[in-house]
């Protein structure tokens, strides 16, 4: 009997790990194809060449200010939202919840809106815009978990219905803004959609920590969450307590969604396909779900970058753009699966 169980872990082991080195190709693959297609053509000698300080000054401008930068970016990005994903399904112990379920995507488009419409800004020039809806997501957050806490409680469904009616508040005070901008509908409007081209190194070296810090205190609590998705009943007599980490990796879950809207606008379904589509390859233990999801979002919005770039030979369509064209479908998809589960 013990032989059996050592062989069943060891095959899951091995599964695991040959998931990880999959996802690690296709990333690897997914960076390739990003920073060689264009109008400049670019072979994998020529990218060599430019990496080790020999390609040409025109090639090295290419990959090093333009491609590379929002290859890198994309990756960030959507590793970030893949474990900001993973915290909330299991937090609220629901596949189909998301980095966006409290509303804080409306929170930060209010925040992008009143930059870009009424010119408020904490920070001037370019980090004007990011600054608001980074606040803004946070502020969201604030208030949700406010509204939500009782008696020192916060129960999840609570929670839920708060960060719905927040969202819906601020989604109208997005659509009042919009409705009276003037020269700056077509900004506030293309904000939303998402969008990959406000790449840098300078917006690299913002963005990277910021989600690195969040992901690593996600990953900090897998072992509590993986007692948590038990029932909270469950994980306080292990010792855990639930009300502290459920606060923590909300804020941690925060931080990077705040984060990568703050930069990028909104790119939905990241965080609700990708964590799933990897629960169901290498199950629920959040230890190896959560860095495996997080390389399984940067391939998957680095792929959907590159198509954004091929599907229209005139212009490059926003990420967010496909990112819906992708994951709805899915997300039907769990919708009617979730039904056959539960008998709705």
């Amino acid at each position: 009997m013990a032989n059996d169980t050592f062989e069943i872990l060891k095959k899951k082991r091995r599964r695991q790990a040959g998931t990880l080195a999959t996802l690690l190709g296709l990333l690897i693959v997914a960076l390739y194809v990003s920073i060689v297609i264009g109008p400049a053509e670019m072979s994998l000698a020529i990218v060599i060449d430019v990496l080790m300080g020999k390609g040409s000054p025109l090639h090295s401008k290419v990959l090093w200010q333009m491609r590379l930068p929002r290859a890198v970016l994309g990756a960030i990005i959507g590793a970030g939202l893949a474990m900001a994903g993973v915290g909330m399904q299991a937090l609220f112990k629901n596949p189909m919840a998301s980095p966006y379920i409290l509303g804080l995507s409306s929170g930060a488009a209010f925040g992008a809106a009143l930059a870009i419409v009424l010119g408020l800004t904490i920070l001037p020039g370019n980090l004007g815009i990011p600054s608001m809806a980074f606040i803004f997501c946070f502020l969201t957050l604030m208030l949700v978990y406010g509204i939500a806490k009782s008696h020192g409680r916060v129960p999840v469904e609570t929670l839920l219905l708060a960060g719905i009616a927040v969202g819906a508040f601020f989604s109208a005070l997005v659509n009042l803004l919009t409705y009276l901008a003037k020269d700056e509908l077509a900004s506030i409007v293309f904000w939303m959609m998402g969008d990959l081209s406000q790449f840098g190194w300078g917006n690299i070296r913002i963005v990277l920590p910021l989600i690195s810090i969040g992901g690593a205190l996600i990953y900090y609590y897998a072992r509590d969450l993986n007692a948590m998705m038990l029932g909270d009943n469950h994980a306080l007599n292990l010792g855990i307590e639930v009300s502290t980490v459920r606060f923590r990796v909300l804020l941690a879950s925060a931080l990077i969604t705040a984060a990568a809207v703050s930069f990028v606008g909104i790119i939905g379904f990241v965080g609700l396909v990708v964590p799933h589509m990897i629960r169901m390859v290498i199950g629920p233990d959040h230890r190896i779900l959560i860095p495996a999801s997080a390389i399984a979002g940067a391939v998957f919005l680095v792929s959907c970058d590159i198509a954004s770039r091929l599907i229209l030979d005139v212009t490059v369509l926003p990420i967010g753009i496909t990112t819906a064209l992708i994951g709805a479908p899915y997300f039907i998809y769990l919708l009617r699966r979730r039904r056959r589960e539960i008998g709705w």
